[in-house]
């Protein structure tokens, strides 16, 4: 009984080990890096948002590194660099967010600056109140 088995064992070993080699090679397929496309896909719907809140009107210079980098990412995707792809078009998403940062700042400073000369404005009338009403 024990000689089948052990003779059982070794004519199934060669089996085994072309199953482990098949199951790490499928491993390794699996691991390889995917088409990053849910990123693009946020580059494109953060340029987007971008572009619905108007930035260009108070900055291009974001926006346009934003659409170079999803091109490139694009790009990157067409000639298999994965990675580089991933990579692109995360920093393509952040470039818009980052336009639209920096266009909400240029928004609120503008309305602080009007905000500023409109209390200008209202003391220098409140002066003039007083230096009139004293005269």
């Amino acid at each position: 009984m024990k000689t089948s088995t052990i003779n059982s064992a070794f004519i199934s070993f060669p089996l085994y080990r072309s199953a482990a080699k098949s199951s790490f090679l499928l491993a390794a397929c699996s691991a390889s890096p995917k088409v990053p496309l849910a990123e693009i896909a946020s580059a494109e719907q953060a340029i987007a948002n971008a572009e619905r809140a108007q930035v260009i009107r108070y900055t291009s210079t974001e926006l346009n590194t934003a659409r170079t980098e999803l091109t490139a990412a694009r790009n990157a995707v067409l000639a298999d660099d994965l990675p580089q792809a991933q990579r692109l078009a995360l920093q393509a998403q952040l470039s818009a967010e980052l336009a639209i940062a920096q266009a909400d700042l240029l928004k609120a400073q503008a309305v602080n600056k009007d905000m500023q000369q409109s209390i200008d404005a209202v003391q220098q009338e409140a002066q003039r109140n007083l230096s009139g009403g004293t005269l």
